[in-house]
């Protein structure tokens, strides 16, 4: 498992990354619904569906909102096809300032709260966001949904030993205990009493141990900057519907530790950042006026260039004239290039954008082309 932390940028403290997958029809429908319903009770400034390019399968959702009066957070929904009809999501969010945990989850912006939600799976099979995920009875299939959660560079995956079965008390899943901003984060895999020495022989490479009645936080890839397995596994879990302050807290350290973007997560970002659609009166006007700015910064450049290139082709015409001037005339007149250089096209197309300043000149052999001069 590669730990580099120094080949990829870092996540920014302002970000909020997710990604899931929903299960079956009705991915979009379900998206705009929730929109138009938190537009019309306030609860977000605006949204948008963003065109899809032609012929592309992937749809894409911009919503702005403010968790508090200063801070605006705008988030960006994309939907692509999946296997059996499922639709695989990402959600990328940045806030204006540092993400504050007890802001609501950009997921429930965009998704129905539902009890069962269909959106609401991690993209591995089987595995649900805020819920309850016992780990495999087969062992290669256990080592198969661990190694995988080794490697992800998305969700927060928890391993929870259960010591004894729990009663409905244990049942209850620890993203309920957690801050709103983490819960659709986390995958929380349950291993059952007996499973515990085959659950650690699949995290032995991972460097960390899951103890007897306990949980650990797996480091993902890349893991963040100064994790260390000791310091995110906790002894002791008790399912008997006590807060699990030791487990909560664990979590929450892990989630502000500096953590690596992961490629896809970076393309999520630019796109977040580079192509945003939902933009505001005040934005638009700014928009614009970067553009206009930025063609006559380009305009000046070339009306530059060509003043520069005109000067420097009297300075040579000047030069050539004297010369001629002391040699007679055995020197023969320069021919007219055959074809315009690219530059010449170039000097003439820009001459149509500056005012008409020319001057008549004399038609060879001094005629007035007005006409004759009265006598």
């Amino acid at each position: 498992m590669s730990t580099s932390t120094t080949d990829r940028p870092m996540t920014p403290s302002t970000v909020w990354l997710a990604r899931g997958r929903h299960v079956g029809p009705g991915a979009e429908g379900a998206v705009r619904a929730r929109l138009r319903q938190l537009k019309d009770a306030g609860t977000i400034d605006d949204h948008v569906e963003v065109p899809a390019a032609e012929g592309s399968p992937e749809r894409a959702f911009e919503a702005r909102w403010r968790p508090v009066a200063e801070v605006t957070v705008r988030a960006r929904l994309t939907l692509a096809p999946g296997p059996d009809g499922d639709r695989a999501w990402t959600l990328a969010a940045e806030a204006e300032r540092a993400w504050d945990l007890g802001w609501p989850s950009p997921a429930d912006m965009f998704w129905p709260q539902d009890t069962e939600p269909e959106w609401g799976h991690d993209t591995g099979a089987g595995l649900a966001l805020a819920a309850l995920n016992p780990l495999p009875e087969d062992e290669k299939d256990l080592r198969r949904v661990l190694k995988d959660a080794a490697r992800s560079g998305w969700a927060v995956h928890v391993v929870v030993h259960e010591a004894m079965t729990p009663d409905e008390r244990g049942r209850v899943p620890l993203a309920d205990r957690l801050p709103p901003a983490l819960r659709h984060r986390v995958v929380e895999h349950r291993a059952a009493p007996h499973q515990l020495r085959a659950v650690n022989y699949a995290l032995r490479d991972l460097g960390v141990r899951l103890p007897r009645g306990g949980a650990v936080v797996l480091p993902g890839e890349p893991a963040p900057a100064g994790y260390d397995g000791e310091d995110f596994s906790v002894r002791s879990v008790f399912l008997d519907g006590s807060e699990p302050a030791e487990l909560t807290a664990a979590v929450t350290l892990f989630t502000t530790l500096p953590r690596p973007l992961s490629e896809d997560a970076e393309a999520a970002l630019t796109v977040l950042r580079d192509d945003w659609r939902l933009l505001t009166l005040e934005e638009e006007l700014a928009r614009e006026r970067k553009l206009v700015a930025m063609y006559a910064e380009a305009l000046e450049a070339m009306t530059q260039s060509r003043d520069l290139y005109r000067e420097a082709a009297e300075q040579a015409n000047e030069a050539l004239a004297a010369y001629r001037e002391a040699v007679g005339d055995r020197l023969p007149a320069p021919a007219e290039p055959a074809t315009a250089t690219p530059f010449r096209h170039l000097t003439r197309t820009l001459e149509r954008f500056r005012p008409a300043t020319r001057t008549r000149r004399p038609s060879a052999g001094g005629e007035n082309p007005d006409g004759p001069t009265p006598a």
